[in-house]
């Protein structure tokens, strides 16, 4: 408990189990904590929020010396030019990514339109949040972007963009290709009238549709699930992090939030053997925090704290709004949605590639 205070005591008992081969119960567990001298204190929001910044995948935490800048900077405010929108790629993005679009040595049928002509038309939807039908007619035909892009999104393409792109950001951040710890979240969105599987979230008071995120420690995705919006974050941790094991099978650790304690966070631990560390919000009065001895006196706490770990995952939920077109869910596919949000995701990673320096050591 002096570890991890916000700890429930189900979690405590489970982790106490692992580590020692002894099942306890809650009260038991409470009792125990009792005679040993905490007490459980609930609301009073007290600890620090100091500014931490990981160390390593392996979950350690630092405080930061240097912060650094992830967002929009001067250098992402791309005016265009005279034969290319704003939201077009840059001859250097380009570059990064045109062997995926365009592979060397393609045989068959000659293309009647440029794949990177494509490519700008898609980002062009993405951005501006328009129809397909409402393209500038200085793109190819609206029907023949669609067609691709459909293509390309059953071919998971823009997945595999993303991936390639991940790991060349991971080795500019000094990490290995795979990580050993990832996130997870899920964000509730309204749909537009056009149809397709929907649900209410009662939670969050929203009908739509629910987008189950996991990252890794820099806000990178590792995988994306998209659900109607009545389905349970519990329910879909366990398919979720299917996806993230078979991409990254190196992951043992595992943040989440208290949507994910208990059964859930048991049935993770023995399906793929990671460790599930909730992280609770202090200030919240449905949660307590045991605190053993005199309360501290000068160290109390109003307002925003910065949770560890969880803020990313919130942030690259805001990342993924940015664009007009995932303001809301449009689609009546999910597959289709989900390709959205690997090129919203993968739009932006190209940018920080091209654009920010690589920092000297």
């Amino acid at each position: 408990m002096r570890g991890d205070p916000l700890r429930s005591l189900e979690d405590t008992a489970a982790a106490f189990r692992r580590q020692r081969g002894i099942s306890l119960s809650a009260p038991t567990v409470r009792k125990y904590l009792l005679a040993a001298g905490f007490h459980f204190q609930r609301g009073r929001g007290d600890v620090q929020p100091a500014v931490m910044a990981p160390s390593g995948d392996e979950g350690a935490f630092e405080a930061a010396s240097v912060r650094r800048h992830y967002g929009y900077l001067e250098a992402h405010r791309d005016p265009g030019d005279a034969v290319r929108y704003p939201c077009g790629l840059t001859d250097s993005e380009w570059e990064q990514v045109n062997y995926l679009f365009d592979p060397p040595g393609r045989t068959g049928r000659p293309e009647k339109y440029p794949r990177r002509q494509m490519v700008d038309a898609c980002l062009y939807v993405l951005r501006s949040g328009c129809s397909w039908r409402m393209l500038p007619t200085d793109f190819p035909a609206w029907s023949a972007v669609y067609k691709t892009f459909r293509r390309w999104s059953a071919r998971d393409l823009f997945e595999t963009m993303y991936d390639e792109l991940r790991t060349l950001w991971r080795a500019r951040e000094g990490r290995e290709a795979a990580p050993t710890a990832v996130i997870l979240d899920s964000q509730s969105v309204k749909t537009s009238p056009q149809g397709g599987p929907k649900g209410y979230d009662a939670g969050k008071k929203v009908k739509g549709r629910k987008r189950h995120l996991v990252t890794d420690t820099l806000g990178l995705l590792i995988a994306v699930l998209i659900t109607v919006g009545s389905v349970q974050d519990r329910d879909a941790a366990l398919p979720i992090m299917d996806l993230a094991m078979a991409k990254a099978p190196r992951i043992k650790l595992l943040y989440a939030d208290s949507a994910y304690a208990g059964k859930a966070a048991q049935e993770l631990h023995q399906r793929h053997q990671i460790e599930v560390k909730v992280i609770r919000h202090p200030a919240n009065r449905k949660v307590g925090r045991w605190q053993q001895g005199q309360l501290p006196l000068f160290d109390l706490v109003k307002g925003f704290v910065a949770l560890p770990k969880r803020w990313v995952v919130e942030r690259t939920n805001a990342w993924t709004e940015r664009p007009r077109r995932m303001n809301k869910d449009h689609d009546r596919d999910l597959s289709v949605s989900t390709a959205w949000i690997w090129l919203t995701e993968g739009r932006m990673l190209l940018r920080r590639l091209t654009t920010e320096p690589i920092a000297q050591t």
